[in-house]
């Protein structure tokens, strides 16, 4: 076997799967395949797969029951407890420090005039009270006109203006979710969705994404266990942090995996055809109009896959335009969207005006804005490759399509070790873990794409020494993997 390399084949099994667990493609908690189904499926004798599970065993990584088999586990103290990408007490960060905790891009210049624009339009709102439970009715408008424009057709009742797509998504865990519940959340996947998940007291379950895609599972009983799930929480286009972007046969799959065991989860807001989807579009609008594919909520209307409430469309301005702009919408139902805005009414009530009107003028703007913004981040993606191939051409990289970040990956797990080492070195990163379910993914690091191409070399050198740093510190080396899947 080509994967076996010159050591003991039990060692390469064992590295294989470990290295699975440790990326978060295999979740804590998942079962592993019996020795002899393992060992049928790789070629090798079951002698080499149970001496591979032993070793497992004794480093903490396989758990395994008299009857119940065996099931991943991580070795105690693994996973990350501190948030690195969280200041402690709020304190300014130290100068001289680099931040690359935050993915996020100055404004344009068409932020200054927006902000005229709707200055000169306030004085027309200033004869109401300004409450709009659902949003001013002229952004309405403005989100239902720019999200038929990419090809989801809908009406301004469709809508409702948040804080953020995120304070969409902690709306729709509120309405639709009671404690104990499942949430499908994606792994990797933006932090603050799983913190959202687990703040409600809902069970996050991972759907691991691999270097193709979402890993669906090919089971039926994996398929019930993701339509027992009362909400999922996927990012088909840009996810952060990989910056995947799915195609159509992809959003297609996992909306026929999603509606599997029908009728199985039967939570609030579900018509027993699996759970309610909610499709972040925060990074949609920075995919080249020639790579957009189908929005997932379309592709569902038109396929019958999923249908009313079933799916929820998230967006925002904060990541297009500008992050300072805290501004956002569900897309669903009108009837959903009523729901939500009465949740929505022990919490915030509205958002402001000025900034509702300022998103109006920036999205009348929209083609000409994005597509400088697409073309600055193609220049830095470009420069960030090109420095990362030629200082640690050992390290990988996802193939990053659109976004504001690249999924940068590590020979062997050091991640959190390096960003500490880097932190020293003036550099502010976050770890893999932080981006995970379970704690797993040590292996990662997110780079965003706020380095100007010209200063990319310096800042992979700085990454470079980091991880030097982290392996000449460790007690022990880890020998790297021979097999990955």
């Amino acid at each position: 076997m080509p994967w076996l390399g010159a050591g003991a084949a039990y060692t390469a099994v064992a590295d294989g799967v470990r290295g699975l667990a440790l990326d978060g493609r295999l979740p804590v908690g998942a079962r592993v395949p019996s020795e002899r189904a393992l060992a049928a499926a790789l070629g090798v004798s079951r002698t080499t797969v149970s001496a591979a599970y032993d070793v497992l065993r004794s480093e903490g990584y396989l758990r395994s029951a008299h009857g119940a088999g065996s099931r991943v586990s991580l070795p105690t103290g693994s996973s990350p407890v501190e948030r690195p990408d969280v200041e402690p007490g709020g304190e300014r960060e130290p100068e001289g420090v680099l931040d690359l905790t935050m993915a996020a891009l100055p404004a344009p210049a068409a932020v200054l005039d927006a902000v005229a624009a709707a200055s000169a339009d306030l004085p027309l709102q200033l004869a109401h009270h300004g409450m709009h439970a659902f949003g001013l009715p002229v952004l309405r408008d403005a989100v239902a006109t720019h999200l038929t424009g990419r090809g989801l057709a809908t009406r301004p009742e469709q809508v409702l203006i948040t804080s953020g797509a995120l304070q969409g998504w902690n709306l729709l865990l509120r309405a639709l979710a009671r404690p104990g519940q499942r949430a499908l959340v994606e792994q990797p996947t933006y932090p603050a969705v799983v913190d959202a998940v687990r703040a409600h007291h809902v069970r996050p379950v991972a759907l691991p994404i691999g270097e193709s895609g979402w890993e669906l599972p090919a089971s039926p009983a994996g398929r019930r266990a993701m339509a027992q799930a009362v909400l999922a929480h996927v990012t088909p286009d840009a996810q952060n942090p990989t910056g995947m972007v799915q195609d159509d046969d992809a959003r297609a799959e996992l909306l026929a995996a999603l509606t599997s065991g029908a009728g199985a989860a039967g939570g609030p807001g579900s018509s027993g055809a699996g759970p309610v989807v909610a499709v972040d579009e925060t990074f949609a609008d920075l995919v080249a109009p020639g790579e957009a594919q189908t929005p997932l909520a379309a592709l569902a209307e038109t396929r019958r896959r999923l249908s009313g409430d079933e799916v929820v469309t998230l967006g925002s301005v904060s990541k297009s335009f500008w992050a300072g702009l805290r501004l956002g919408w569900v897309r669903a139902s009108p009837e959903l969207v009523s729901r939500l805005a009465q949740v929505r009414a022990g919490l915030d009530i509205t958002s402001p005006v000025l900034d509702q009107l300022v998103a109006v003028h920036l999205l009348a703007r929209a083609p000409e804005v994005l597509a400088e913004r697409r073309a600055l981040l193609a220049e830095r993606r470009t420069g960030m490759l090109a420095a990362l191939a030629a200082g640690v051409p050992d390290w990988t990289v996802r193939p990053a399509q659109a976004g504001l970040v690249l999924w940068v990956g590590l020979p062997t797990p050091s991640a959190t070790q390096l960003v500490t080492h880097a932190l020293d070195l003036g550099v502010r990163l976050v770890p893999g873990p932080r981006f995970t379910v379970d704690g797993t993914g040590d292996r990662w690091i997110r780079v965003p794409l706020t380095v100007p191409a010209e200063d990319a070399p310096a800042l992979v050198a700085v990454l470079r020494e980091a991880r030097a740093r982290a392996l000449a510190s460790a007690p022990t080396s880890r020998t790297p993997a021979r097999w990955t899947a």
